[in-house]
């Protein structure tokens, strides 16, 4: 009776390390303040290394890192890692404190070059990489002013960086008079 009790208690406990594993299965979801656009495009915050593994099994061909490097959140080598994956790397250094024009460009070369396969725009932690994608999407897929404020909206609401929001309406209203 006794290694019938321990047999199940054994498959028992074997059973549960399973769907606790399956469960910490790390996926692009679960990327810090990630928010997909669409089936080809997502942008996030730093993802771990786990998660960037998980973005290539997803089938993420392209990452845009545009965060500036900080050992607090980066990786220690994010290109080389994103390169080992099977993955093109681009890294687009944009400072919080005075986002540029030419860092837009620089982020418009990178899109473009990206493909038609899936992408993943990240920075620390989704402000820029939204900022940078809803005025992108707004020069070159078409989307209104207010779908890029919504999307935006849903990692900016509550914040209050006016050098941001000085560039974002500068660049809006660049877009808009093309």
């Amino acid at each position: 009776m006794r290694i019938i009790a321990f047999v199940i208690l054994c498959s028992f406990a074997a059973i549960t390390a399973a769907q606790e594993a399956a469960q910490e299965k790390m996926d692009t979801q679960k990327i810090y303040n990630y928010r997909p656009v669409d089936e080809r495009y997502a942008t996030g915050g730093q993802p771990t290394e786990e998660q960037l593994k998980a973005a290539a099994a997803e089938g993420y061909r392209t990452v845009i890192n545009l965060a500036t490097i900080d050992p607090r959140y980066s990786l220690k080598d994010e290109g080389a890692s994103v390169a080992a994956l099977g993955m093109k790397y681009h890294h687009i250094p944009v400072p919080w404190d005075r986002p540029s024009e030419a860092d837009f460009a620089a982020f418009e070369q990178a899109m473009q070059a990206a493909g038609e396969g899936k992408t993943l725009v990240h920075c620390a932690a989704n402000f820029r990489a939204t900022a940078f994608y809803s005025l992108y999407a707004m020069k070159h897929l078409g989307w209104s002013r207010t779908r890029a404020e919504e999307f935006r909206a849903s990692i900016w609401r509550g914040s209050d960086f006016p050098v941001w929001e000085d560039f974002i309406r500068r660049t809006q209203s660049t877009i808009d008079e093309k």
